[in-house]
């Protein structure tokens, strides 16, 4: 069984005297200009001055990022650590069924190997990406920004995470998640958490994109400087593949190019139909509890989707498949996809898109299938969350 190598690397970390409040961000890519410039103005240090290069800054702007990472460093902004570490990372809050949860996990350098190799196991088929974004960040930066977030399959790894390590800080995002770091750098809990990590295939949760291009930045600094690089891997989070330590969200459909009333005739023989009334955020609870997707109109009403199991014989039991299932070969109908129930209400109010469908969370067990039988999901099948913070730690690569 191919399996990774996991270690510990010297971090770059914001100047303790700056509130991570202030220097921390949301993903890139969840971030508009307007997100960006917001949080500018917070601080003018913000990790997204680094991190979210925009057009409108000119065409040397990953350039001028990665020059304004060097001069963070030689101003003391960014310090690094004196000697290699990891750095675990929790995170308190409030799921979506209204339950108090709290989650552990651990970044490190996760090793970076070629695809279909093994050891590091994509969980969904992924929607092309043409943007070299995060490829243009890295080879200007020389640095790795935000992880990638990975699954181990090795059993115990929270186990050997919930003892705390030394404090460097913590943030509130504004979903009022608590995010906690912590480094590691006993080198006896070192050597135990690289060795729980490598022993088991990793899943990649969320990041398949960075992990891409991190292959492909692995491969330009092979050509030019050989394989023994801190090119050889790259920044991930890692927790358990437990229940304990997820908190998955779906990922609702919006469709294009069909009417609502023209996919409801599409779903019918597969599906059985029942109005819904309103759809409210509370459906979230209630596909689960019904068993049934629920198709939604422009008008915010929507339709009961309950699958007839006869309709799906051989089909993997994925709410995304079932509808792959039902729509294959509709090339002329686009889908697009949606986090938040009433995020799909208001794109369908807003002309967006012409129906939605509200799909059920995927579970653990599926989720766990997906790596020991080495399947893949349809696109965008998992929601992880909360998201993890940019700017906690970030790893130089040189």
């Amino acid at each position: 069984m191919q399996v990774p190598r996991f270690e510990p690397f010297t971090a770059l970390r914001f100047n303790p005297t700056l509130p991570l409040d202030d220097v921390a961000a949301p993903p890139y890519d969840v971030l508009s200009g307007a997100d960006v410039q917001a949080l500018l103005s917070r601080h003018p240090r913000n990790i997204v001055a680094i991190d979210v290069p925009l057009e409108s800054d000119g065409p040397g702007r990953y350039e001028q990022a990665g020059q304004r990472l060097h001069d963070w460093v030689d101003e003391g902004t960014l310090v690094r650590d004196p000697q290699p570490s990891f750095t675990l990372y929790r995170m308190r809050f409030t799921d979506e069924a209204g339950a108090r949860r709290e989650t552990v996990g651990v970044i490190g350098a996760l090793e970076v190997v070629d695809e279909g190799a093994g050891g590091v196991l994509p969980h969904e088929r992924t929607t092309p990406k043409a943007k070299t974004d995060r490829l243009d960040l890295t080879r200007a930066t020389g640095a790795n920004l935000s992880p990638v977030w990975g699954l181990s399959l090795t059993a115990g790894l929270t186990d050997l995470l919930r003892e705390p390590g030394e404090a460097m800080g913590t943030c509130t995002d504004g979903a009022g998640v608590l995010h906690t770091v912590e480094r590691v750098t006993d080198p006896q809990r070192v050597a135990a958490i690289a060795a729980a990590v490598g022993a088991n295939p990793v899943l990649i949760a969320d990041g398949h994109h960075r992990y891409a291009i991190s292959r492909t930045f692995r491969d330009e600094v092979r050509s030019a400087q050989g394989n023994d690089t801190s090119a050889e891997l790259t920044l991930t989070y890692v927790a358990e593949l437990v229940d304990e330590q997820l908190s998955i969200d779906a990922i609702h459909r919006l469709y294009r190019g069909v009417t609502a009333d023209e996919l409801a005739a599409l779903f019918e023989p597969a599906f059985q139909l029942a109005e819904a009334g309103p759809v409210v955020p509370a459906f979230a609870r209630e596909v689960v509890e019904r068993g049934a997707l629920c198709l939604v109109r422009p008008d915010g009403t929507g339709i009961w989707l309950t699958p007839r199991p006869a309709a799906f014989e051989g089909v993997r039991a994925l709410d995304g498949a079932y509808l792959e299932h039902v729509l294959q070969g509709r090339d002329d109908i686009d889908v697009g996809y949606q986090h938040g129930v009433q995020h799909v209400v208001d794109c369908l109010a807003a002309g967006e898109a012409a129906a939605g469908v509200l799909i059920r969370p995927t579970g653990i067990g599926e989720i766990r299938r997906t790596a020991d039988e080495r399947l893949l999901m349809p696109p965008k099948s998992t929601f992880f969350t909360p998201k993890l913070r940019t700017g906690l730690v970030l790893r130089p690569l040189a």
